[in-house]
């Protein structure tokens, strides 16, 4: 190896593809997970829980009244009214 050459902390072994560790005390690198982004998390992305509840109670309406409900509309029904 080179002189000039980080020692890694972790490297793989050629024969069993095991992992091996450094024994000279470097540590491995820790690095920040990802909070999972759940379904809610994602919808609230795309509208605010103000549009929700409106979207709610339109399609219980529809529902209470038998008739099939339509398909969600990408547009909130706040900016519908304003247009």
């Amino acid at each position: 190896m080179s002189i000039e050459a980080d020692i890694p902390a972790v490297w793989e072994c050629p024969r069993c593809g095991e992992e091996g560790e450094s024994t000279a005390g470097i540590e491995r690198e820790v690095k920040a997970e990802k909070p999972v982004r759940t379904h809610w998390d994602m919808l609230l992305e795309r509208r605010s829980v103000k549009d929700l509840e409106v979207l709610l109670a339109e399609r219980l309406e529809q529902l209470r009244a038998g008739s099939r409900p339509s398909k969600v509309r990408s547009t909130p029904a706040r900016q519908r009214k304003s247009a």
